[in-house]
């Protein structure tokens, strides 16, 4: 087993350097175990949640505060990372397959902009429907979508 060091560097485990924890898995105190521990997940940029909407955002938390509701719902896996690399972007959210649909081809989808409570809304539908390789996208999210290469929505 390897792990990345602050140096970027990719050593053997039995070597004692520090680690930067760059992702860390947040469930809410009280979630529900997902009925599927293999369901999709989100990737959220912890550093950008909350830029779209800003201070006129009412919701106590703002964007992120929503996001970890949904996932205390038991319908996603929220990981929190401290950049995704587009920071010119705002509210960054990727939404990972399921294990089985990766496996099968399925890629991420990468959103841009996502904040609010009707688009949070429409993502929890798109999750609870199975997420990427299960349904497309839903037409409020093809508009926030960030093209990766190789990548379908399907």
């Amino acid at each position: 087993m390897r792990r990345l060091t602050p140096a970027g560097l990719d050593e053997p485990l039995d070597v004692p350097t520090p680690t930067v924890d760059l992702m860390t898995t947040t469930p809410a105190p009280d979630a529900p175990e997902p009925s599927d521990s293999t369901g999709p997940g989100l990737t959220v940029c912890s550093l950008c949640a909350g830029e779209t909407l800003g201070a006129s955002d009412a919701h106590p938390g703002g964007q992120l505060a929503r996001l970890e509701e949904l996932a205390s719902t038991g319908v996603t896996r929220l990981t929190r990372v401290e950049c995704l690399d587009e920071c010119e972007r705002g509210d960054v959210v990727v939404v990972r397959p399921a294990a089985h649909r990766r496996a099968a081809g399925a890629a991420p989808v990468w959103l841009e902009r996502l904040a609010g409570d009707e688009l949070t809304g429409e993502l929890a539908d798109f999750l609870r429907a199975g997420g990427p390789g299960a349904c497309p996208v839903p037409r409020a999210l093809r508009a926030l979508e960030i093209p990766r290469d190789g990548a379908t929505t399907a």
